[in-house]
This record gives structure tokens, C-alpha cells and sequence, in this order.
């Protein structure tokens, strides 16, 4: 299933590439490379992230103007039966503030991003995809479409996905689809927050480093010549990696929780249907259940839905809408526990919908929407069935003045809110920049 990546303006090269790498797509020219680079002046009015009601330390300021250049390659090897394509995008953000937690005024961001295609024939393909990602904001950090954290993390954070995919279509009207996803997600914040009576509060790293492996088998059968019918099963291993105690007492180390507590196997269960509604409209649904089993705290093992959804409209030439729907499980940023039954928060369940706009309105001048809404329903613990929510946009207009060189300008916006204790988390984020890009 396609995903969208929520271009937010301060790294839209970078999401550009990944798409670009997605679409087995060479550069205008014909050559096997291509060159970049981008130019942008920026404002930012909540640099950190932080809660509208947090109080900053003397010296900090919630906001800050400053500059990005963002370097890019792109390379591209169609060969008969396969295609091969390499980027790697480098980005460095200066603020005239010094964002919080962090010696520098800067931040440097790294994107690679690899994919190859091979058809053995017409009845047998495998596509392999990885994209290693260095960065801070949690846009770039995440895979697919659902977001871990809400929160900007400064430092060097590293989130890689790959994934291996097998189709072999054994009969003209049966196929076969076989699958390996590997998530890694690795935080620079690794120190746990201990306060005056010895209470331990999980980094960033004990609440999110984690690798998470998913093996998909899916059955595939033509039922008219522009619907397939799926039937499939999903096996989940997700292991939380920091080794650290997310929560208990410095002085009494019995009753230390481990990070790997929220280790959980998943096995889930779909069926759906691709359908070709027409060649300019097309669309995927899965739906389904899992059941999560937390092996390492087996007593608050459940079951939930799963569901993935998306279409998409070309209505003009360069011109498309995009929407999708996603409910699963993800990590979530916070943890609690209570002391009757070993209760403890294993995580969120994670429904995300998003769009995205794009129109060419003129020849040269080109516009930009994505909406997202994600809310994070979490489960276990003194949290339990607490909320928090994450809406997003942005508005962008590029205008190509030759096939060499352009201008974009755009604006973000930000809102996250929460129900119970996670309402003290409310922020909201406007950014708006405006830059150049000289391609080759």
C-alpha cells in the first residue's frame, strides 16, 4: 500500500527523494544522476516543541528565525530487468536561537535512501527499499504513517526501515506476496530523569529504541480484471532495546521496570481488495484484526482491529489527491504503571487519517495541501484510555522558473492536544519559510 510522507516544508527535499526512490523514477535529462541544492530563510514559533504553558530557562527563547542549505543526490541504474536508485540528502538548519537541551545553534539532518526492482520474469518480482534517516523532528522520524513522538528530540536520532518484498503470480488468476519490514529507531536522549525523592522518569531511549520486524504472507486472487482480492497474515516482533528502567526508585532497585517489559509479538489476520476503479482512480483496503501478546507481561494480552485504507485521483496532468486511513499499534511516547496487577502503559493504539492535494495551476506555478490527524489512544497503566491528538498541515507554492531553478514558499502548522493528565503536553507550532532551489 502506497504511504504518504507528510512533507513538512523545512524537509520537503528529503520526503521528495524518498518518493522519487519509490517511483523508480530517473532524472528529466536522461542522465543516471542528478544534483541539488536548496536555500531557505525560516521563522519558527515553538522551536522545541514545548507545552504552551511551559516556562523556559533564562536565556531561551520559544522562538527563533534562521537558515537551511540542503545539498541532495539522486542516482538512478534502468538496466533490462532492473532498476536501481541512490539519494542522499544533507540538510543544516541554523537558528538565531539556540534551541533547549543542545550546546549548538544548528541542526544537521541526513537522509539515504536505496532501492532496487528486478523481475525475473513477468510472473516473479522482488523490490528491495531501505531509508536510514539522522534528524530531530518527527516527521523524519518515523516510517509509514504514523508518528512514534510528537515532540522534536534534539540530537543525532536514527530511524532506519527496510523492506524485502516477493510477488510471483502462479496462475492467472492466483498470486502469492511475501514480505520481511525491519523498523529500527535509536534516541541520542539515553539519560533517565530521576527526581528528589528517587523516582525514576524513562528517557527518550528507554520509551522508544526499538526493532520492530514484520514477516507478511498474502494471498492474491483476480476476481474481475480490474479488482484482486487479499487475504493475509502478519506476523509482528517488536523489541524495545534501550535496556534502561523506564520506571521505579534509584534506591530500591527491585522495583525497577525494564524497558523491555512492553516487548510484544503480534499475529494479525486481513483480508481486502485492490481495485482499479478507473486508470485515473485507484484503491487498497485491508481490514482485520491482531492479537498482541506482551511477552513479558502476558496478563494484559488483547486483541484489536487493523485497518489500512487509501486512494488516489489523478485528475490532471501533475495533478492528484491522495487520501488514507491507518488504525495499529505503535509505541507512544509516555509510560505509567500501577500497582494492582502489574498494570502498565504497553503502548497506543494509533488511528491516523491524512490527504494530500496536489495541483498544477499553471505551467510553471505549483501548490501544495497535506492534512494529517493522528490520535493516540493509550493502553494500560494510569493512562489507561487517555488520549492525545495530532493534527498537522502545510501549504506550499513552488514556481519552476527553468528546468534549472526554482522558489518555493510555505507554512506549517502544528497542534497537538490531550485528555486527562496528557493535556499538559498541549503545544501548538507555526512555521512558515521561503527558499530557492538550483537542480542539475
Amino acid at each position: 500500500m502506497k504511504r504518504i510522507v507528510a512533507s513538512v516544508g523545512m524537509i520537503a527535499l528529503g520526503a521528495t527523494s524518498v518518493q522519487a526512490l519509490d517511483s523508480g523514477m530517473v532524472s528529466d535529462n536522461g542522465r543516471f544522476w542528478s544534483v541539488s541544492a536548496t536555500l531557505r530563510g525560516f521563522y519558527d514559533d515553538n522551536i522545541n516543541t514545548l507545552p504552551n504553558n511551559a516556562t523556559l530557562p533564562p536565556g531561551y527563547s520559544r522562538e527563533s528565525t534562521g537558515w537551511e542549505v540542503s545539498p541532495a543526490i539522486f542516482l538512478s541504474f534502468p538496466l533490462d530487468q532492473t532498476s536501481i536508485g541512490l539519494s542522499y540528502v544533507y540538510d543544516f538548519k541554523y537558528y538565531d536561537n539556540k534551541p533547549l537541551y543542545q550546546d549548538q545553534y544548528y541542526d544537521m539532518t541526513h537522509v539515504f535512501n536505496f532501492a532496487v526492482n528486478h523481475a525475473f520474469s513477468e510472473r516473479y518480482q522482488v523490490s528491495v527499499k531501505d531509508s536510514f534517516t539522522v534528524g530531530q523532528e518527527p516527521d523524519m522520524l518515523r516510517a509509514g504513517n504514523t508518528f512514534n513522538t510528537f515532540q522534536r528530540i534534539p540530537g543525532n536520532n536514527l530511524r532506519n526501515y527496510g523492506v524485502i518484498d516477493f510477488s510471483a503470480q502462479l496462475t492467472p488468476l492466483f498470486g502469492l506476496e511475501i514480505g520481511y519490514a525491519n523498523t529500527l529507531f535509536n534516541y541520542a536522549d539515553n539519560e533517565i530523569f530521576v527526581d528528589s525523592l528517587g523516582n525514576i522518569s524513562a528517557s527518550n531511549a528507554g520509551l522508544l529504541n526499538t526493532m520492530d520486524q514484520t514477516i507478511h504472507l498474502d494471498g492474491r486472487f483476480q476476481i474481475q480484471p480490474q479488482t484482486i482480492g487479499v487475504i493475509g497474515y502478519q506476523f509482528r516482533m517488536m523489541d524495545y532495546t534501550a535496556n534502561q528502567p523506564i520506571a521505579g526508585n534509584i534506591f530500591v532497585p527491585s522495583s525497577f521496570i525494564m524497558s523491555d517489559i512492553r516487548n510484544m509479538d503480534a499475529n494479525y489476520v486481513y483480508a481486502g481488495l485492490d481495485h482499479n476503479f478507473r486508470p485515473d482512480l485507484t484503491g487498497s483496503f485491508r481490514v482485520g484484526a491482531a492479537y498482541d501478546d506482551y511477552v513479558n507481561n502476558t496478563t494484559q494480552n488483547n486483541w484489536a482491529p487493523y485497518a489500512l485504507v487509501s486512494l488516489r485521483y489523478t485528475y490532471n496532468p501533475g495533478s492528484y489527491v491522495e487520501a488514507g486511513f491507518t488504525y495499529d499499534f505503535t509505541s507512544g511516547s509516555y509510560f505509567s504503571a500501577t500497582t494492582l496487577n502489574n498494570n502498565y502503559t504497553m503502548g497506543a493504539y494509533a488511528s491516523s487519517l491524512y490527504g494530500s492535494l496536489h495541483h498544477q495551476i499553471t505551467g510553471k506555478l505549483a501548490g501544495t495541501l497535506m492534512v494529517q490527524y493522528q490520535n493516540d489512544l493509550y493502553y494500560g497503566g494510569a493512562i489507561n484510555n487517555e488520549s492525545q491528538n495530532y493534527f498537522l498541515i502545510y501549504l506550499g507554492l513552488n514556481y519552476q522558473f527553468n528546468p534549472y531553478f526554482s522558489a518555493e514558499v510555505g507554512y506549517d502548522y502544528d497542534n497537538v492536544w490531550g485528555s486527562g493528565s496528557l493535556a499538559l503536553q498541549n503545544y501548538d507550532r507555526n512555521r512558515v519559510y521561503i527558499g530557492v532551489t538550483a537542480s542539475y
